[in-house]
């Protein structure tokens, strides 16, 4: 079953940073909408950021308002990673990765799978989940 995979979480001071990947196998989630969500202990899962075909050679990307301008996105067909910086206590979190679809590369450009959410139930595919944890 396809599943994206994590990795990259870990234990960091505040105003340090991590990089998460998330992958899929082969050419599973060419040109899926892709997105990244935490959880911490006794919250919702939240949205952090995603990305989505454009309808160009490059990918739309967006952010949460808190994590603007510390984490950056970078996609590349079926893997996307998390650049985290500047990181803070109230990142501590379980990060997910998910995607809307499989093969999208291979679906009409009309599938909303294609494109970005910041909806969690718009994601199908999900990951284990890879715990970050930000000391004060």
């Amino acid at each position: 079953q396809e599943q994206p995979v994590e990795s990259g979480g870990g234990l960091v001071q505040a105003g340090g940073s991590l990089r998460l990947s998330c992958t899929g196998s082969g050419r599973t989630f060419s040109m899926c909408g892709m997105g990244w969500f935490r959880q911490a202990p006794g919250k919702e899962r939240e949205f952090v950021g995603a990305s989505g075909w454009s309808g160009t050679r490059a990918y739309d990307i967006d952010y949460a308002d808190s994590v603007k301008g510390r984490f950056t996105i970078s996609r590349d067909d079926d893997m996307m990673s998390l650049q985290m910086n500047d990181l803070k206590h109230e990142d501590t979190a379980v990060y997910f990765c998910a995607a809307r679809g499989t093969y999208c590369n291979m679906r009409s450009i009309y599938d909303n799978t294609r494109y970005l959410s910041k909806t969690a139930d718009d994601y199908a595919y999900w990951g284990q989940g890879t715990q970050v944890t930000v000391s004060l």
